[in-house]
């Protein structure tokens, strides 16, 4: 008699933290999958549980915790890695009985782990493996990490003793899984690193080869490679160096897009220099001066921190008004943490918690006005718009100027279309953060002046 087919081992994954957390995770699951593991729906119907945990401030920490908790709670047979598990013994302090601990961007360790504790088929289904691996985001767009660890050292910051110095990945390796990706169907880029314009810096800028071609692994070098690519790429985590202005001229609404989400930090040069931010030199409003005198149509996305030690209010003044006078059309703030292991702790004059959160709100009204402001200026203007998902409602979307996930969306209220598509369409109300459109008739983007 035939034996009953055995059911595959189930694994349950929780991936916290950035995208770069995320690309992680994809790896992760890739490999399980290409050796006949399933990802389970539920705590319950998982034989174990992996918690990609993120460690970078307080409330990250206490989040990947509670999840930790959780899967023991429920199912009880967990492998922590990502950033937080550098801190083992807090985590076994807390869960003494977690199967193993690995630290972030470690997949042969996760691996192993998993081998342990639940033995992989003998008969893997490698077929089952798209090219592309597996992915957390919808089928049309994908993140690519593009290099791992931060060679900075930023006082407020303690990702280089998390994840490690940086170290960028072979241009011809990234250009290639961008291929496959556009060949699974993938429609938009999202590069991702700690610093995307540092890329090729601990290579020297050295020659790489793509396809045979002889390219410099460097910033600029890296955007004329994307530009090939005929999808929609989008530059995450841009530093502002000098090599940002050799960029510009590449961008294009179908390309590489005029968008560049450019963590400035905060504006007075003596907090960037107490801070420690690379390019602390080039003061952001005079960045931001050049960059739109070249490029208009640019979009910045921007996060900032307010309350770090030392800021007295008319520094905070100064961070206010460059967000106005330079427009940021996105912003992410944070009030300063102090973070385990970061050596802005031991800096003098801390600020008041009360002061702290009081300058976050206030930060975040005086956005709101900015960000209505700059969208109110799009109603009647034409926009390409990439449909993310299908409601009751209608459609929901982002043009070039919306991330996922963390910028605002377009609400196109009628037309019909999938996910994944492009449609064009026209502007016609604004709230603080969101767009609403209508389908448009028919037009040429590249004659049409468009958003």
């Amino acid at each position: 008699m035939p034996r009953p087919p055995v059911a595959p081992p189930q694994v349950g994954f929780v991936s916290l933290g950035c995208p770069k957390a995320l690309v992680d995770s994809e790896q992760i699951l890739t490999r399980l999958r290409s050796e006949g593991y399933h990802t389970a729906a539920s705590y319950c119907d998982a034989d174990l549980v992996i918690i990609n945990t993120c460690g970078f401030i307080e409330a990250a920490v206490t989040e990947s915790l509670d999840a930790i908790g959780e899967a023991m709670a429920d199912n009880g047979r967990v492998i922590v890695t990502g950033c937080l598990g550098v801190k083992a013994d807090l985590i076994r302090a807390r869960y003494p009985k977690v199967l193993a601990i690995t630290g972030p961007h470690d997949e042969p360790a996760v691996i192993a782990a998993v081998h342990a504790h639940l033995p992989k088929p003998h008969d893997p289904f490698v077929d089952l493996v798209p090219p592309q691996g597996i992915k957390l985001t919808p089928r049309h767009y994908a993140y690519l990490k593009i290099s791992e660890g931060c060679h900075h050292n930023c006082r407020f910051c303690i990702i280089p003793s998390l994840r490690g110095t940086l170290v960028s990945r072979p241009l011809g390796d990234i250009v290639a899984e961008a291929e496959r990706l556009v060949e699974a169907g993938v429609k938009e880029l999202l590069i991702v690193s700690q610093d995307t314009s540092a890329y090729g810096v601990d290579q020297k800028h050295r020659v790489g080869f793509v396809g045979g071609r002889p390219v410099k692994m460097s910033f600029p070098g890296l955007v004329h490679e994307l530009t090939r690519l005929g999808v929609w790429v989008r530059l995450h985590y841009v530093y502002p160096y000098k090599s940002v202005e050799e960029i510009l001229p590449l961008l294009d609404i179908d390309g590489v897009l005029p968008y560049l989400d450019v963590p400035f930090q905060h504006a007075h040069p003596r907090v960037l220099a107490a801070m420690r931010r690379p390019a602390g030199r080039a003061h952001p409003s005079a960045c931001v001066k050049a960059w739109r005198a070249a490029r208009p149509d640019l979009v910045l996305r921007s996060t900032v921190i307010v309350g770090f030690p030392g800021e007295t209010e008319a520094e905070f003044e100064t961070l206010l008004a460059f967000i106005e006078d330079a427009g940021i059309d996105r912003l992410g703030a944070f009030a300063y943490s102090a973070v385990e292991g970061a050596a802005a702790n031991a800096l003098p004059n801390p600020v008041a918690e009360e002061i702290k959160h009081a300058r976050l709100e206030r930060l975040m009204a005086h956005q709101a006005t900015v960000s209505a402001e700059r969208l109110q200026a799009r109603i009647g203007q034409t926009c390409r718009v990439l449909i993310d998902e299908r409601t009751e409602d209608g459609l929901i979307g982002r043009s070039y100027a919306e991330a996922p996930e963390i910028d605002g969306v377009i609400h196109v209220t009628a037309g019909d279309a999938r996910p994944g598509d492009f449609v064009d369409c026209r502007i016609v109300a604004t709230d603080t953060h969101d767009l609403t459109a209508i389908m448009a008739p028919a037009f040429d983007a590249r004659t049409t002046a468009s958003v």
